[in-house]
């Protein structure tokens, strides 16, 4: 009988922190047999394979469509693998006020609900039956998440779900030894900014991370089964700030420093 294969899943695998994530998980977990990786653009996903330390299965598609979700389906009950990682990379953000955006194209506020947030919960749904004690789910929220964003309304509400989805879905499984880590970076410097626009604000662009040290920090608070991962020391205070410091000061404080 053929041996159960270990895989890990990433979404969004194309650019960016999902991408960094497929070039990293070889080093963090060198048990695996695949890397299963979800992205529209093929191109991108045949360069990554020899950029990866792991064979790489490619699903190609958009994850706000049907049949992405089809053909991965199809592969978990036909292959049966033991997945020990999902990381649920993809997402995009808009910056703009909530009637600017609107003003812009009529869905693109509703695309950053669909994919950020239905895509990532449906993911998750999906493959939670094949994942098993000692497996971990890594969501890529934002420090976006800790307070509402003006000028980011939607993207920063959509990532306050991944963090409360993330932090309950962890609690829920933590008997079944299955462990959820939230990634919540401040700007991390990707192509994320040529979808979003230009990074607005100098306490921002001086907290511009790089996606490797992100990644890896994610992956070493997963390996600790920590629910909360947060690179660098102003989104940490960034977070303390949040918890402490009423929301509509927060609000008034941001508008300064975003005139």
């Amino acid at each position: 009988m053929e041996r159960q294969k270990k895989i890990a899943v990433v979404t969004g695998a194309s650019s960016g922190i999902g991408r960094e994530f497929v070039r990293q998980i070889g080093y963090f977990y060198r048990d695996l047999d695949e890397i299963w990786v979800i992205a529209r653009r093929r191109g991108r996903l045949e360069q990554l394979r020899e950029e990866s330390r792991l064979p790489l299965r490619i699903f190609e598609g958009d994850l706000m469509k049907k049949q992405v979700y089809k053909e991965y389906h199809n592969a978990l009950r036909e292959l049966s693998p033991d997945v020990r990682m999902l990381v649920n990379g993809a997402g995009f953000g808009k910056s703009g006020t909530f009637t600017d955006i609107a003003g812009k194209g009529k869905k693109l506020q509703t695309d950053m609900v669909d994919l950020n947030c239905r895509a990532l919960t449906r993911m998750t749904q999906m493959t939670l039956p094949w994942m098993g004690r000692g497996s971990r789910i890594l969501n890529l929220a934002s420090a976006a998440a800790f307070c509402p964003q003006p000028g980011f309304a939607v993207y920063a509400a959509t990532k306050s779900y991944v963090l409360s989805f993330s932090r309950a879905l962890g609690a829920e499984l933590k008997s079944s030894g299955i462990y959820v880590t939230a990634v919540c970076p401040g700007p991390v410097d990707t192509e994320f900014f040529i979808v979003s626009g230009e990074l607005a604000g100098p306490l921002k662009k001086l907290s511009l991370a790089k996606a490797p040290n992100v990644v890896h920090k994610a992956l070493k608070d997963s390996r600790k089964k920590r629910p909360l991962s947060v690179y660098g020391a102003a989104m940490k205070a960034a977070r303390a700030g949040a918890k402490l410091v009423p929301h509509g000061l927060i609000l008034n404080v941001e508008e300064l420093f975003t005139r």
